[in-house]
């Protein structure tokens, strides 16, 4: 799957999204479970923008799952616990059959913003 958006705009438009975020939680004092949206939806958009839309069904699955359950007084103590497993067990076998190469265009862009931060040193 390809990338919608470069790297520096994805992590611009999450980072942008998550102190958005962290102050309408703060304003509306509702820190939990509100932080799990705030910390969750960024991640997913990142995910998404960078073209890893299994990873984002996972982020949302575990971070709505988590907020649905508080927020709706559904019994955690079973539920919670799967949540966080699936999406570990996810993110572990997702990391030992991925190739731990970077595609040839990332390693491109990152070598191209370095050359930018040099010369605006």
């Amino acid at each position: 799957m390809s990338r919608i958006a470069s790297k520096r705009s994805t992590k611009a438009l999450t980072l942008a999204l998550f102190l958005v975020g962290l102050a309408l939680i703060s304003y509306l004092k509702a820190w939990w479970p509100g932080i799990m949206l705030v910390i969750g939806i960024p991640l997913a958009l990142r995910q998404y923008l960078l073209g890893r839309h299994y990873d984002m069904g996972v982020s949302l699955f575990v971070f709505l799952g988590v907020f649905i359950t508080v927020q709706f007084n559904i019994s955690w103590e079973i539920l919670l616990p799967v949540l966080f497993a699936l999406g570990g067990i996810y993110v572990l076998f997702r990391e030992v059959l991925e190739s731990k190469e970077e595609p040839e265009d990332e390693k491109e862009e990152d070598i191209n913003h370095e050359i930018e931060e040099d010369q605006h040193k």
